[in-house]
């Protein structure tokens, strides 16, 4: 590729001055995001997940999300990180290929978390560890800028506590990774710990009852770096689906289908998408 998307997705990780990481889940949604004022996008492996009628979590394969995250790089000029779930794979060689192979896509950057699926389990510290370091080692090899995120997911994944999670994401932290993300703390003052344990900038995730609430103030004054929203818009979209849907197929009532956004609105979306240069 002619174009390092790198060093301007980068410069958007300042913490304290958080961006939105607004997550699509297929070209026409990375297009509408872009429209709409996004900075940077991100692939979403439950919401592609969603668009091949899969669930979430260790359904996709590397090559589908390695493809899926170039159309997204395709569909407009903004930068674009990988939801790359473990790596796919156990061995530390094979998320080093993954990183190699996410360069080639075009991606910005991508996260690497500590999940085990075939086993329904974390990764032992030692092994999580070696895995970030093979990311690292595989990142600097680069030709160009990559944003390594490192994802301790065991809270989220009801694996491992807040002390935990901590103390792997140092260890990301001291293995080189760029940024630091783990998804789905208990509490705003768990999240304040994680932010105050490293000097990386930190990823949260705005989902669930609790963090949804706050705006992106709260989250700068707490020192978040970057945003994300993971799935959750593809499952707005998705419970549209059910209450418009529901009520026709149920009721006959079609009358929620009015509010739709118009055709001209949604060509004009498409047709655009200004972003970084």
């Amino acid at each position: 590729m002619t174009h390092d998307p790198g060093p301007a997705f980068r410069a958007l990780h300042q913490s304290g001055n958080p961006f939105i990481l607004a997550n699509a889940w297929d070209a026409g949604s990375a297009k509408v995001l872009a429209s709409l004022g996004a900075q940077a996008l991100a692939t979403t492996s439950g919401g592609h997940a969603f668009t091949l009628g899969r669930q979430d979590m260790g359904t996709i394969s590397r090559d589908e999300s390695l493809s899926h995250a170039a159309d997204l790089v395709a569909a407009t000029n903004l930068p674009v990180s990988g939801d790359f779930e473990n790596g796919y794979g156990d061995a530390p060689e094979v998320v080093a290929e993954t990183i190699r192979l996410a360069c080639e896509a075009g991606v910005a950057g991508c996260s690497i978390e500590d999940t085990a699926f075939d086993a329904d389990k974390a990764y032992d510290f030692d092994l999580s560890v070696e895995r970030i370091k093979a990311a690292v080692s595989a990142t600097r090899a680069l030709p160009r800028d990559f944003v390594l995120v490192a994802r301790a997911d065991g809270i989220m994944n009801g694996y491992y506590d807040i002390d935990e999670a901590i103390r792997r994401l140092q260890a990301y932290d001291a293995a080189g990774a760029d940024c630091l993300y783990a998804p789905f703390p208990k509490s705003i003052d768990d999240l304040r710990r994680i932010v105050a344990c490293t000097k990386k900038p930190i990823n949260a995730l705005a989902a669930g009852p609790v963090f949804t609430q706050l705006t992106r103030k709260d989250y700068a004054d707490m020192g978040v770096a970057r945003i994300s929203l993971g799935s959750a818009l593809a499952r707005v979209t998705h419970q549209a689906l059910v209450d418009v849907a529901g009520a026709i197929l149920s009721d006959g009532d079609m009358s929620a289908l009015a509010e739709g956004a118009s055709k001209t609105d949604i060509d004009a979306m498409l047709a655009s998408g200004p972003g970084l240069s």
